[in-house]
């Protein structure tokens, strides 16, 4: 998965505090810009499922 380039939403545009993602493998990679160490791997079913919960505003906010 090492040659698979990671990429971020054009909305952050110059900044480093996003998310990052790149696909490969099969699998689904997302890591902070600013902690490239730390890397969450999850299957493409489950992360269409994140973004469909995300767009729907479905998340518990406590604030």
């Amino acid at each position: 998965m090492r040659d698979h380039h990671w990429q971020k939403s054009s909305f952050s545009g110059a900044s480093n505090e996003c998310v990052e993602v790149r696909i490969g493998s099969g699998l689904v990679e997302l890591r902070e810009s600013d902690d490239g160490d730390t890397i969450l791997r999850t299957t493409p079913a489950a992360f269409a499922n994140l973004l469909r919960t995300i767009k729907a505003d479905r998340l518990d906010h406590p604030f």
